[in-house]
């Protein structure tokens, strides 16, 4: 018999939640589903206030996660894209969800 601990560390939910919990994360994904394929400085104008290191490191970890796509141009300058990925379109609908509760039920 497993241990609650091992059950924990490969909780599907806790894999979920790691992936895109971050204060960033679904705000991301969130405007690659409505723009499509963006370039790095278009998904950070999206934005508004996120931080250059931020953006970059979020990216990185939705990128190893499967969600996000990453496309390199051989260009000069170089030219990058994002987009979802089938993933990160099947989960978009769930996001969704959660922003559009979010702004149902938290008062600013």
């Amino acid at each position: 018999m497993k241990t609650k601990s091992k059950l924990n560390d490969v909780c599907p939910v806790r894999s979920v939640l790691d992936g895109i919990g971050g204060k960033w994360s679904i705000l991301i994904l969130d405007v690659l589903g409505e723009k499509g394929t963006l370039r790095f400085s278009e998904i950070s104008k999206a934005l508004g206030d996120i931080s250059q290191k931020m953006l970059t490191s979020t990216l990185r970890l939705l990128e190893a996660d499967g969600i996000v796509s990453r496309k390199m141009y051989a260009e000069i300058p170089p030219r990058v894209e994002y987009e979802l990925t089938e993933l990160g379109h099947d989960l978009l609908p769930n996001i969704r969800s959660l922003i559009q509760w979010s702004y149902k039920n938290i008062e600013i």
